[in-house]
């Protein structure tokens, strides 16, 4: 797959406990990205973070948060990434659960599988 120049990037906040069943939100969010082809996805655990309720979630030594942050970020020409938002509200809504989905411009600059 070819990708440089005009591109999005999708960018979904969840929380770390978030699921539908037994399966992960972000897990699942990100194995449909593959499954439906897009160019690549990763997922980061964050140290600290609060949204709309203002509920503070953090990592610490003392304390074992088992609701850390998750920042999914999947990249892909704007037509992948538009045909994959009903997807993802699917997944937001079969959870029941809180999150943020904001979408950007970027510009691929370089783009490459390993050998």
């Amino acid at each position: 797959m070819k990708l440089q120049g005009e591109s999005k990037l999708l960018r979904i906040f969840v929380g770390e406990s978030d699921r539908i069943g037994h399966d992960l939100l972000y897990e699942m969010i990100l194995l449909k990205a593959r499954e439906k082809g897009l160019a690549g996805g990763t997922a980061i655990k964050g140290i600290m973070s609060f949204g709309a309720s203002s509920h503070l979630h953090r990592a610490r030594l003392i304390e074992l948060s088992e609701d850390l942050p998750i920042v999914i970020e999947i990249i892909d020409h704007a037509e992948k990434i538009e045909a994959f938002l009903p997807i993802v509200n699917e997944l937001f809504e079969q959870c029941g659960r809180g999150g943020l989905i904001t979408l950007e411009n970027v510009d691929v600059i370089y783009y490459q599988s390993r050998k």
